[in-house]
């Protein structure tokens, strides 16, 4: 469990790392699984209901920088998001309510190649009654400054939801040229492999090209207070109670007037954040073409 002085840095900086929470077997079994689902990935061209692809996928040599939605996608994965110890620590910072899982996916920056993610806040992305959500990254390999970590801006969730829009469409990630963040300040989140890291949804984050020859598997989890309903709907409110780890589903949501952006009009480039974020006009992270 948390201790009061962890608390207190997510609440003040916005995000707290725990070290030792994955053990060698279920590291060991997350990169197995892992390995299989890329190697599938030589049966498609095209990004799908699994995979994004690198620009440079080929069949002959996959190439994934993201496995999507992998709680559905494996039932392994299911199992983490679920874990005792996870959902012990999500109850300390997200409030009495309950947890929900928003969502999953995994990015993958494989050496010398793996992309980058621009600057961006998550409540752009799914904004919601109340910003008592968070992103756990589940680090699968060690995380060191040279295989992109993620890096994050302290603080800056008790500031604004910035604009991630590029000529009027939602693009998922903030033009660097246009706000007032000194990003030389930014902090990585490097820890061994079987750490979490936890950041606040209006945490102004990003990752850097992977230049080195170590890969950088990030298993990414978004969890929401059960009172924290998303303001763009309900699809299916079965499956939306279903996945719910901790508490009991309820009707009430919890209002509190926060900063939002809707992610509208949608992206000419609608997908994954990588596929938004190639209508981004003016870029932080800079990209080594990949041999």
């Amino acid at each position: 469990m948390l201790s009061a002085r962890d608390i207190e840095q997510y609440r003040e900086a916005g995000y707290i790392v725990v070290e030792d929470i994955l053990d060698k077997a279920l590291l060991s079994q997350a990169r197995q699984v892992i390995a299989e689902l890329v190697a599938g990935a030589a049966k498609v061209t095209a990004h799908d209901s699994v995979y994004d692809l690198e620009p440079t996928h080929r069949p002959e040599a996959p190439r994934v920088r993201r496995i999507k939605t992998p709680h559905i996608n494996h039932p392994f994965f299911w199992q983490i998001a679920r874990l005792p110890r996870l959902v012990g620590i999500l109850e300390q910072l997200l409030g009495p309510s309950g947890v929900r899982l928003h969502g999953s996916k995994i990015n993958l920056k494989a050496p010398h190649y793996g992309s980058p993610v621009e600057w961006h806040q998550d409540r752009a992305f799914y904004p919601h009654t109340n910003d008592d959500i968070l992103a756990v990254g589940v680090m699968l390999d060690d995380m060191l400054m040279e295989n992109g970590p993620l890096m994050v801006m302290p603080g800056t969730h008790k500031g604004p939801t910035y604009d991630h829009h590029a000529d009027g469409y939602f693009a998922g990630a903030i033009d660097p040229g246009k706000i007032d963040l000194d990003f030389s300040r930014a902090v990585a989140l490097t820890a061994p492999a079987g750490s979490m890291s936890f950041h606040h949804v209006r945490l102004v984050h990003g990752s850097a090209q992977n230049t080195s020859d170590r890969s950088r598997q990030l298993l990414l989890y978004e969890y929401a207070a059960a009172d924290a309903w998303p303001l763009m709907g309900v699809k299916d409110f079965a499956e939306f109670n279903e996945r719910v780890v901790s508490g009991e589903p309820g009707i009430v949501p919890r209002i509190v007037e926060t900063p939002v952006r809707l992610p509208l009009p949608p992206s000419p480039h609608q997908g994954s954040i990588y596929e938004n974020q190639t209508a981004a006009k003016n870029k932080y992270f800079k990209v080594r073409e990949p041999a």
